[in-house]
């Protein structure tokens, strides 16, 4: 965890991620990623020098024999609220719609249903466990399928849900995360949809495996590209103007 808080310390502190008095709701789907955000911004809160306040939003698709119990026994050992949203994602995407790309659907119900939430709770920053990978991937990703050098960025003001989405995990890699959820022992929910694992992303990354084993070093030289190019939100110099 050491590890982890220095590189997510570092990140918030590039960014400017956070500001004193308010309360971060971190987005809990179950997976290790999210997990491992929530768990290191639960241990953040309790020594950066702005204090600041977790709370944990997970919205239950559901999806069947997702059981959400473990993230809750989480929340409570971290003493943060535990906040779970019930809309019928699942069934409208897969039986109303009956949608062969069903991930963008979902993804867009989602972000819906999680701004919603974070309205009537009255918070207005939320923690997304992408991490390093994650931006490699979609930056290529854009390169490959859309054609345009693009990615999210580190902070994003959503103007219309007045919803700020913060990225705390950007410094550490995916083979970091995966090392950490295992030695500390945290809850992941295995995801039953039917669509898992079956994503543009799933093939992003095994792309860039091939390219690793090429040229060792390449997510580090496209990752440190994002910074240096810069795309919009991500050169640190501005941030720190």
């Amino acid at each position: 965890m050491q590890h982890i808080l220095s590189l997510v310390r570092r990140c918030v502190e590039d960014y400017d991620m956070i500001d004193a008095g308010e309360t971060v709701a971190v987005g809990v789907s179950g997976g290790k990623d999210s997990v491992l955000t929530l768990a290191a911004m639960a241990h953040l809160s309790r020594f950066y020098p702005k204090p600041f306040s977790v709370a944990a939003i997970t919205i239950d698709a559901g999806t069947p024999g997702m059981d959400f119990s473990p993230i809750s026994a989480l929340c409570e050992r971290l003493e943060v609220p535990y906040h779970i949203v019930k809309v019928p994602i699942y069934d409208v995407v897969f039986h109303e719609r009956k949608e062969k790309n069903p991930c963008s659907l979902c993804a867009k119900f989602r972000r819906g249903a999680l701004s919603t939430a974070m309205n009537e709770l009255d918070i207005h920053k939320i923690a997304l466990g992408h991490h390093y990978d994650d931006a490699v991937e979609t930056m290529l990703m854009s390169l490959f399928i859309e054609g345009r050098i693009s990615c999210f960025q580190p902070v994003t003001y959503l103007d219309r849900t007045k919803v700020t989405q913060i990225r705390p995990l950007l410094y550490v890699e995916e083979r970091e995360v995966r090392g950490a959820v295992r030695r500390l022992g945290l809850p992941v929910v295995e995801n039953p949809c039917p669509a898992n694992g079956f994503t543009k992303r799933e093939e992003m990354k095994g792309l860039l495996r091939e390219l690793d084993r090429q040229f060792p070093g390449i997510k580090k030289r496209i990752f440190g590209a994002i910074q240096r190019y810069p795309l919009y939100g991500w050169s640190t110099e501005e941030q720190q103007r």
